[in-house]
């Protein structure tokens, strides 16, 4: 008698069971209930992705934890002032998790000066109640940017804001620029504050110079800072003092 079906067929229905009494799988992780890294997988993994991604990271929300979200992670937490690694521990995300969707800060809106407004010379001036004034003698653009930046420097720091939606209930550091910048027409969507040190032309600008690295980034407009830092002395991102730049790698627009 010919066993091998039977032994076949034995064997089939062995596997089976194996597949069956394996353990269940982490793709229907809760968020921040376990460690994620490199190879991970997951709703919880997609969720990061969604937050990195309200944070201005263009990565895919797919679930999988790859190079691309390790990198946004980096960038994120070193934002965050914590260990810029590729890990996000339960205590991590929660944080993460935290900061995209909460604001800081209780700033009153307070119209912004005229536009067409511009005191003598190339410099501009930062008025008592923290708007930025234009220099006559500067470009078009660079007054554009000015007025843009005028309309959200009273405004909250939010962390991840401006990158979903240039209108937004606050910005983050590289928020504020990129509406700033994009007021005159030189970026068509937010980057992050990393992305401005690969961004323009190299070294400073002759009307706006921007000061980044991977965890900051802030410009000086006609001889006045736009920093959301400057709001924890003032209440508004423009201030004519300067700031240390060590550690900053310093770009310009082309031509500017």
């Amino acid at each position: 008698m010919d066993t091998r079906p039977r032994i076949f067929l034995l064997l089939f229905v062995a596997a089976i069971a194996a597949i069956v009494a394996l353990p269940a799988t982490s793709s229907a992780a809760r968020y921040g209930s376990r460690t994620l890294k490199k190879g991970a997988k997951g709703k919880d993994v997609k969720q990061l992705q969604r937050y990195l991604t309200k944070a201005g990271h263009r990565i895919q929300a797919d679930g999988e934890f790859g190079p691309g979200t390790a990198q946004a992670l980096k960038a994120t937490k070193s934002e965050l002032e914590l260990k810029p690694d590729g890990v996000a521990t339960r205590r991590q995300q929660r944080t993460i998790r935290r900061a995209v969707t909460n604001s800081t800060g209780g700033a009153v809106y307070r119209a912004p000066p005229n536009p067409r407004r511009v005191v003598p010379g190339g410099k501009g001036t930062v008025t008592a109640d923290g708007y930025a004034i234009a220099p006559s003698f500067a470009p078009q653009v660079v007054k554009d940017v000015i007025a843009a930046g005028n309309l959200i420097t009273m405004t909250p720091y939010k962390w991840g804001g401006g990158h979903g939606s240039w209108t937004d209930t606050g910005y983050d550091c590289s928020g504020s620029v990129s509406f700033a910048l994009h007021g005159g027409g030189l970026v068509d969507s937010p980057l992050v504050s990393g992305d401005y040190a690969r961004w323009g032309s190299k070294g400073p600008g002759r009307w706006i110079t921007i000061y980044a690295n991977g965890g900051h980034v802030y410009m000086v407009v006609a001889g006045m800072r736009f920093d959301t830092s400057a709001r924890s002395v003032s209440g508004s991102r423009w201030t004519e003092e300067m700031r240390p730049s060590d550690g900053f790698t310093v770009t310009h627009p082309r031509g500017l």
